[in-house]
């Protein structure tokens, strides 16, 4: 459910609840009464109902100037993300049911001057209201997460569910990897045609495969995927191209590749690195000199890039049941992965030391880790960094530091790789 629609739900459940509900209760169970007066009823019904409207303006302004702060403090990308998150519409649909019905019982309490206190909706109110304080705390609660551990925290986890899920993006297709395909021939034998975005930039958000791959078997065409998840199109970008020899439906083909105004991890893990990657080298600025950060978040690009080191990557091929290549699809490579959460931290923090530890530590891991054409990848990595270091500012002895494994940054050096000569130190 999109989240402007939660609290859409609970307001029109109340609403229908405060007209049917009194009436019901009215006409079935006329003696059911609470035993307070009518007076103290409509002062408790009259405070819930303005109460909670004054409560729900501070508690969703305290929450948004947090999440404002704590996006100008890490990544202005996690605002949407954070205010996108269920909580926060559940917390506001139900302080809207909460006044909606306390305003429907305050109708029928005394109604008529017959002193009666409707007993049913009273407790519901009641019970609304202590909904509602649960709420707040379970809200409270997750804007106190919003420090910077458990913001990497979170954004790491979103990212090894992501990986999870890509790892079994394919499973119910007959695929092949673009590198080993010799479908070439099929795919340019027939004439091309390119269907091309127009309006407004839009980023892709996700893209069925199986009803592209479905719509390109039953019309007998191959289809060429040219924008892949992530990427922003602008006017006159191609976004597909179709090997066909008679008309095809574009506009159910279009209609594949969802987009958005912004990027989601839906089946974009590049997009979580993007964003631990955004919290380091800002971490890593002038202005904010506080490397300890860079570090927390090489400790989640390293989990997360351990975890794709074991998955088969790149552009690939899906096949349709008699084994005809339908539909191409580009896919970001090991390198591209490896670019996207280390070159921009390697570069901003290249004259800090404790970065620099840690991100030898991480390479060490990977080298380790995957299968063997990424860890030759790694490895000329490694030697990358090591040429970089050797040019740096950095004094002799702290270049030499500074190319030492350390998962702390600065805490327990597991090892030294050292091709300077190490200064004698001072006594």
């Amino acid at each position: 459910m999109r989240p402007w629609a939660i609290p859409s739900v609970y307001t029109i459940a109340s609403l229908a609840a405060a007209v049917v509900l009194p009436r019901l209760e009215h006409l079935f169970l006329p003696g059911y009464t609470h035993a307070m007066s009518a007076a103290a009823a409509i002062a408790f019904l009259s405070a819930t109902a303005s109460g909670i409207l004054a409560f729900t303006a501070i508690v969703f302004s305290v929450a948004f100037v947090m999440v404002q702060f704590s996006a100008v403090a890490y990544s202005p990308r996690l605002v949407l993300w954070f205010a996108g998150r269920h909580e926060l519409h559940h917390a506001l649909g139900i302080f809207v049911a909460t006044f909606t019905y306390a305003m429907a019982t305050l109708l029928w309490t005394d109604r008529g001057g017959n002193g009666e206190v409707p007993l049913l909706s009273t407790l519901l109110v009641l019970a609304l209201l202590v909904a509602s304080m649960l709420m707040f705390s379970r809200l409270v609660q997750n804007l106190a997460r919003m420090q910077i551990t458990e913001v990497l925290v979170l954004v790491g986890d979103e990212g090894r569910r992501v990986i999870e899920a890509q790892a079994h993006l394919f499973d119910t297709f007959t695929i092949v990897w673009a590198g080993d395909d010799r479908s070439e021939g099929h795919r340019t034998e027939r004439p091309v045609e390119t269907i091309v975005h127009r309006g407004e930039p839009r980023c892709v958000t996700r893209i069925d495969f199986r009803a592209l791959a479905s719509l390109a078997e039953t019309a007998d065409i191959v289809v060429d995927l040219v924008a892949a998840v992530g990427d922003t199109l602008v006017e006159g970008d191609a976004v597909l191209r179709i090997h066909a020899a008679t008309p095809v439906p574009e506009d159910a083909l279009v209609r594949c590749v969802h987009t958005g105004r912004e990027r989601t991890f839906e089946q974009d893990p590049k997009y979580d690195f993007r964003i631990l990657v955004d919290i380091a080298i800002k971490a890593l600025s002038p202005a904010i000199n506080d490397p300890t950060t860079a570090v927390q978040a090489l400790d989640q690009i390293d989990d997360l890039l351990r975890r794709l080191s074991c998955q088969p990557l790149g552009s690939l091929w899906i096949r349709d049941r008699a084994g005809v290549p339908r539909l191409f699809v580009p896919m970001p490579v090991w390198e591209d992965y490896l670019a996207l959460a280390f070159d921009e931290i390697r570069q901003y923090g290249l004259t800090s030391v404790q970065v620099m530890r840690r991100l030898h530590a991480a390479l060490a891991g990977l080298a380790e880790t995957g299968d063997t054409k990424h860890r030759i990848v790694v490895k000329h990595y490694l030697a990358h960094l090591d040429a970089a270091l050797r040019h740096s500012d950095l004094d002799p002895q702290d270049r030499a530091a500074a190319r030492e494994e350390d998962p702390q940054g600065l805490g327990f050096a597991r090892s030294e790789r050292l091709d300077d000569p190490k200064p004698t130190r001072r006594k």
